[in-house]
């Protein structure tokens, strides 16, 4: 069963459990799945690799959208922003840890030959189709800097 589905099931789920705040998520990211299938120049299936990506975008935008509230003095509306962020998270593959983002890094810029600063865009290139959906996009180039600069 794809990712698609899975929401499908699991929003019939909440509706019977009462779970407004995860019912709210899990129709956000329908509707999202829904908009992906049906934009142009799709083929009507929704890939798990795009859901992915829909996914992390989403998540994303809740955490920019709480630390907004936060930053507005508005603790209610961020708490429900990321009650949704962690419930579209438990969708998505776990994350790597910092240890093992490292390690991956390292093994990239062995692959390419890196040699120092200048190598960064064949890393990412290669860094970011690898780790994509384990780890975040911000982190990757971080880690990347971090690990090229030090050569």
């Amino acid at each position: 069963m794809g990712l698609f589905e899975t929401v499908s099931e699991d929003i019939k789920a909440a509706m019977m459990a009462k779970q407004k705040v995860r019912l709210e998520a899990l129709r956000g990211i329908k509707k999202e799945f829904l908009e992906a299938k049906t934009a142009k120049g799709s083929d009507g299936e929704l890939h798990d690799d795009v859901a992915m990506k829909i996914l992390q975008k989403m998540v994303k935008q809740r955490k920019d959208s709480a630390t907004i509230y936060t930053e507005q003095n508005r603790p209610e509306l961020a708490e429900n922003e990321l009650a949704e962020a962690a419930i579209i998270e438990t969708y998505l593959p776990q994350a790597l840890s910092e240890e093992e983002l490292e390690q991956a890094i390292r093994s990239i810029i062995a692959e390419v030959n890196a040699t120092g600063p200048k190598d960064m865009g064949k890393v990412m290139g290669i860094a970011g189709k690898q780790l994509s959906g384990k780890a975040e996009g911000k982190l990757i180039a971080e880690k990347v800097k971090t690990l090229l600069n030090s050569l």
